[in-house]
């Protein structure tokens, strides 16, 4: 199936997980893709897997003189953007007591601002038809412990879905959102836990999962890549769970 031939796809945070497996996706199916991440190791590590239907920019979701600057970069390879999945993004989790000033705007950097001033910018290389899909949690709808920060700026990108679909609708834009559950990615990696803290946290979250096992990242590709399909041309405004039934079968 070549569902995305001669369509271009940007991909925030494209170099592993969620992002990457979208662009594997979207790569297999005809597309085209620029993809983003945090270092040029990153980004040229993924660069050599996905092929020469891929091209790559550093650019930190956090650092706003990075997302000022990203239409000029994916300017370099494309003048359209017919897809863009504002995916970057990563996990701290502390106890209410824990949180600090850093900690705090660390995330909504990432998380709020990333997001929105990414669409920001590229919405001038998107034409009637293109679809923009955000990246949000199973975090909006299941409150845990050490996750208030984190719920609170994924909330914000929930709220993303719903208003830039009315700005949007006008200029024939949809926009939807995809909300993981626990999907295997490296969401722990900057939690300062080591391999084996992160092994039992794992352990402890299996058993909270319908279907007893985490989400491949592949498995939220094959949901993006829907709504960013003709096959969802009447969707707009929607968030989609990927989430093994967590949110609901408690």
């Amino acid at each position: 199936m070549q569902r995305f031939k001669n369509k271009t796809a940007l991909i925030t945070g494209g170099t592993n997980g969620m992002g990457y497996a979208t662009a594997q996706q979207f790569i297999s199916e005809g597309g085209n893709v620029v993809i983003t991440g945090r270092t040029e190791e990153t980004v040229n590590n993924a660069l050599k897997k996905l092929g020469s239907q891929a091209q790559g920019i550093v650019s930190d979701a956090g650092s706003m003189k990075d997302l000022m600057n990203l239409q000029q970069e994916v300017r370099k390879y494309t003048e359209t953007i017919d897809v863009l999945f504002a995916n970057a993004g990563f996990g701290k989790f502390f106890p209410i007591e824990s949180v600090d000033e850093n900690h705090f705007d660390e995330l909504f950097n990432v998380l709020v601002k990333g997001p929105f001033f990414t669409v920001q910018q590229i919405l001038p290389l998107m034409k009637k038809g293109s679809s923009v899909i955000f990246n949000t949690s199973v975090a909006t709808e299941i409150a845990m412990p050490n996750f208030s920060v984190y719920s609170a700026a994924k909330s914000a990108v929930q709220s993303f879905i719903k208003t830039f679909a009315v700005e949007l609708t006008e200029r024939g834009i949809r926009v939807n959102g995809v909300s993981p559950g626990h999907v295997k990615t490296n969401i722990f990696s900057h939690t300062g836990l080591n391999a084996e803290q992160i092994e039992d946290a794992v352990r402890d979250i299996i058993p909270t999962i319908p279907f007893k096992r985490q989400g491949e990242p592949a498995e939220i590709a094959n949901t993006v890549l829907f709504l960013a399909s003709e096959e969802a041309s009447y969707i707009h405004g929607t968030e989609i769970k990927v989430d093994a039934g967590i949110s609901i079968i408690r």
